[in-house]
């Protein structure tokens, strides 16, 4: 299950454990439940199918509206709700992953989990979580008041943390119970596929990119602004990804601000930036989790500006990784085209720093399903 509001992070991070899953299970059968407007997109894993739900948005860190449908929130709501129980039931899962909200959004997944565990009582069922979703103190609150932790200790079997807890302790930061915390995991980062990389004798290569793009439009822009400004001294290759999620109107203001720049090629969308990571020298981004994971597994210098809203992990995130070297970061509030050239520019300078950092998570999680399945847990 994977509810899906913004961005393209939930959907990719799905997407992969259903590709390790069925690599784990060669005989077994896959089927994600999503409301992300972008699974159509991507490469769907052997012996995976999907479900689509009804698109939301989430308008602050609690609150969804209809995506796209002229209904009443609870209508769709509706909709959702019985998708979800129907196909849970129908399709009667041996193991159960659900992403981030253990009651699903604004607890569709409550009713359908009940009636799962009532006629199907043997199936396992895991909350996967990222290393952080938010800031501490909001997260307690959120899941005070969605009750996910009276949930979880209900009808859960463990707790994935796709995070390494000597970076984020999320247990402690965000006060789990005893009962949870006893069922929770820290699987380390998921390592994605990398390529090596391509050497080349021209300017350094830079590739801007973020991910869905339907907040990107700032950092892009002033990218582009502080290239612009550069003496002619100073050559970049640079490789701009805008996202399928950016605004056609936001899109269009970009390319007729900067099409005629020498050096810059620009790229609506592509579901795989593996060869564009290969091929780069540096990476411009934001600090979603799925990104920085690309990052981590392709070694790659990047500077990150974090988003800030609706919710804080990003910046939390980048914060936490800059302080242990692992990044440059470029706080939003400071934001500016100088700015953001100079760090660019000075992380260009340096020889790219060693990291150390958890990225067993795929292999670990495998590990865990043998273990539920198999009645091996320890």
């Amino acid at each position: 299950y994977s509810h899906d509001t913004f961005g393209l992070g939930n959907i990719r991070r799905t997407l992969l454990l259903a590709e390790t899953l069925g690599a784990a299970y060669p005989r077994g059968s896959l089927l994600i439940v999503t409301g992300s407007p972008m699974i159509h997109a991507f490469r769907i894993p052997p012996r995976t199918d999907y479900i689509k739900l009804p698109c939301i948005d989430r308008t602050t860190a609690d609150r969804y509206r209809p995506a796209f449908l002229t209904m009443q929130a609870g209508e769709v709501a509706a909709i959702r709700r019985g998708v979800l129980e129907h196909s849970m039931l129908a399709f009667a899962p041996d193991l159960m992953v659900v992403d981030k909200r253990a009651g699903g959004i604004e607890g569709e997944l409550i009713e359908p989990i009940r009636a799962l565990r009532r006629r199907h009582p043997l199936v396992k069922l895991v909350l996967g979580v990222r290393d952080i979703l938010d800031e501490p103190s909001k997260t307690r609150d959120s899941l005070k008041r969605t009750r996910d932790m009276a949930i979880i200790a209900r009808y859960y079997d463990e707790v994935w943390i796709y995070g390494e807890r000597a970076i984020f302790d999320a247990v402690t930061e965000y006060g789990f119970p005893p009962d949870v915390s006893a069922k929770t995991r820290f699987c380390g980062y998921l390592k994605r596929p990398t390529q090596p990389p391509r050497r080349h004798n021209g300017p350094p290569r830079v590739l801007v990119t973020t991910g869905g793009g339907g907040d990107g439009t700032d950092l892009i822009e002033a990218y582009l602004e502080g290239l612009i400004a550069l003496p002619r001294s100073v050559a970049l290759e640079t490789t701009v990804v805008f996202g399928p999620q950016m605004s056609l109107a936001d899109r269009a203001r970009l390319l007729d601000r900067f099409a005629m720049l020498a050096d810059v090629t620009f790229v609506e969308f592509e579901s795989d930036l593996t060869e564009r990571y290969a091929s780069a020298d540096i990476v411009v981004s934001m600090a979603g989790y799925n990104t920085v994971c690309e990052l981590l597994s392709c070694a790659i210098r990047a500077v990150l500006v974090p988003r800030t809203k609706p919710v804080g992990e990003q910046l939390l995130r980048a914060r936490l990784l800059a302080a242990r070297g692992m990044f440059d970061l470029v706080e939003p509030s400071e934001l500016r085209p100088d700015r953001l050239m100079a760090t660019v520019l000075a992380a260009l300078a340096r020889r790219p720093a060693s990291r150390t950092i958890d990225l067993d998570g795929l292999p670990r999680i495998q590990d865990r399903v043998r273990a539920l399945l198999n009645g091996t847990d320890t």
